[in-house]
């Protein structure tokens, strides 16, 4: 792994437009490749900062900011007294609103989906509502199952106005790749979050025990002009993430 590091530290020496880019930038993007291409693997320990600084010619203070950085996202976990680990359990930020295809991947997770249902309808009372929509309106819904490889992580449920998508089977692995290219992404959301236990057709789907502890997440996304894109219901599994949450003494 030393190696492989300081092969990609170097050669991330300047970015595209040939600036020299700061060191704990280098390194934080040198460690998450490392990290993604598996060379580092889940539970897998860092050497030390003072290793890391005599590996890479930096200071103890550049190292430790790269890490902080790489913590922070949830792709590493420290340990009081044990050193820093690349991170088994996925932590995933409140404070960025991304999907769950770009949370695997930029953990070196390959992502997968299961479609239980892809298809259109006439949008429900409470759909209308948390969408802003007129009763009677079109959406699509889809119901997926969401696999990091062969392990299913999360179910969740999605309804998107049909102005908006047309077609149910535009969307292939990621909801909001494909919203991105039909230029309406969303900018931000609201999402409530509350520990739920799952029912029998839950914990089949999701390879658990009846009864198992989930995380259940409700989000409803915007665009910039206040409109509503997605109005979704999640089911994550309770062993494999923790969601933080960024807090300021304004």
């Amino acid at each position: 792994m030393d190696a492989e590091l300081l092969k990609e530290y170097r050669r991330l020496g300047r970015d595209d437009r040939g600036k020299r880019t700061l060191a704990y930038v280098r390194l934080r993007h040198a460690l998450q490749k490392v990290i993604e291409t598996g060379s580092l693997e889940p539970g897998h320990a860092l050497p030390s900062e003072r290793e890391l600084a005599q590996l890479l010619s930096l200071s103890r203070v550049t190292i430790r900011k790269a890490i902080a950085g790489l913590a922070d996202d949830g792709l590493l976990t420290q340990r009081h007294g044990a050193g820093t680990f690349v991170a088994e359990r996925i932590v995933k930020s409140f404070s960025k609103l991304t999907g769950f295809t770009e949370d695997l991947r930029v953990r070196g997770l390959k992502p997968r989906v299961k479609f239980l249902e892809r298809g259109t309808g006439e949008v429900s009372p409470e759909e209308a509502l948390a969408l802003h929509l007129s009763p009677g309106a079109r959406v699509v819904r889809l119901r997926r199952l969401r696999f990091a490889a062969d392990k299913p992580l999360a179910l969740e449920d999605t309804v998107v106005p049909l102005s908006l998508l047309r077609d149910p089977r535009a969307v292939k692995l990621s909801l909001y790749a494909t919203l991105e290219r039909l230029g309406c992404r969303p900018t931000r959301a609201l999402q409530r979050l509350r520990a739920v236990a799952l029912d029998a057709e839950q914990a089949k789907l999701l390879h658990l025990p009846i009864g198992s502890p989930a995380l259940a997440i409700e989000r409803r996304a915007f665009l910039d002009d206040g409109r509503v894109v997605e109005f979704t219901r999640s089911l994550y599994r309770g062993d494999a993430y923790d969601f933080v949450a960024e807090l300021h003494d304004d």
